[in-house]
């Protein structure tokens, strides 16, 4: 007969190991991976306020809006060192770059669009809280103007995922002719190359849709007058941080 449960020892019920629970704290001890469930709450929220106001006049939009504002500023503030690695990563193309004259091409004019678009985030947010003396203009301005830097980045991201996946293509078409031919070298796993090539596919088609939602994201915040309503923002965000969570989770596996 088994000895009755310690209510003070309840946390055995988890077993001597937890993978999924390890996994979990390692998803967020990560920067990366606290900041995507933050990204999901900030958009979200926007959909849940919206529904709160059209069916129930409001009640509680008020305290989801309290909840969200603190969450989009804790946001900014965890990019606040973005530029450090930012730097890091220009380093490494140098020495590393891609596949293709056009890919380090791109890629570098992505690093300068986030040199540029972190500074001019970091300035509108310290205005926009008073933390240094500026117009309410003047830190719009500065606002939309890291979006624009925000949104060539994006639209670059298309070029460099079409490009990588032309290099894909391409890999898998040569691995295919030399396994139907026969030539595969010695020292080659076919199998495991081809998981590879799996991968590599499913990591371009999550970047591709994360990129999807971004594009009228920076697309609104760069103009001045906007382009959509604050339903569409938590739409197209909260689409985007879907993708953002499982890549997040899947890179911490």
């Amino acid at each position: 007969m088994s000895k009755p449960l310690n209510p003070l020892a309840i946390a055995k019920l988890l077993g001597p190991s937890n993978p999924k629970l390890d996994h979990l704290i390692r998803f967020l001890n990560t920067v990366r991976g606290t900041d995507k469930v933050l990204m999901f709450i900030q958009y979200w929220s926007k959909i849940v306020i919206f529904f709160l106001n059209k069916r129930m006049g409001g009640l509680g939009s008020k305290r989801i809006q309290n909840l969200a504002s603190p969450v989009s500023d804790f946001r900014i503030l965890l990019r606040y060192y973005g530029l450090l690695p930012m730097v890091q990563y220009m380093n490494y193309i140098e020495f590393h770059p891609p596949a293709t004259p056009l890919a380090l091409g791109i890629e570098r004019l992505q690093n300068w669009c986030n040199i540029i678009y972190y500074p001019l985030e970091h300035i509108y947010w310290l205005g926009a809280h008073q933390v240094i003396p500026l117009s309410d203009d003047k830190t719009n301005k500065i606002g939309i103007w890291s979006c624009r830097f925000w949104a060539a980045y994006v639209v670059l991201e298309y070029g460099r995922l079409a490009e990588q996946y032309r290099c894909l293509k391409k890999r898998e078409t040569g691995l295919l002719k030399r396994i139907k031919a026969g030539d595969v070298e010695t020292d080659e796993d076919p199998e495991a190359e081809m998981a590879s090539i799996k991968a590599e596919r499913s990591s371009i088609f999550v970047n591709t849709m994360i990129n999807s939602g971004y594009l009228p994201l920076t697309v609104h915040w760069s103009l001045e007058k906007g382009l959509i309503s604050d339903v569409w923002v938590g739409l197209f965000g909260g689409f985007a941080s879907i993708f953002q969570i499982y890549a997040a989770w899947r890179d911490t596996a």
